[in-house]
């Protein structure tokens, strides 16, 4: 398996994903205070990672392919 296949998400979605996954996850702290604001470390550990599993099962990918 190659380094590129690992990776699905572009640095735009990446970016996006750690945003509102840190949003997301203030939200236990502040505000509403719900447990639910933990639901923020998905798009948060996606984002970190580059690897999303649900854009695996759609067959999408936002990272542009590398040359080998």
């Amino acid at each position: 398996m190659s380094v590129s296949t690992l990776f699905n998400e572009g640095m735009a979605d990446r970016l996006i994903r750690i945003i509102v996954g840190i949003i997301v996850i203030a939200l236990v702290f502040v505000g509403p205070k719900t447990p639910w604001g933990w639901l923020g470390l998905v798009p948060l550990i996606t984002g970190l990672v580059g690897w999303c599993p649900a854009y695996t099962l759609f067959g999408i990918r936002t990272c542009p392919l590398r040359k080998p």
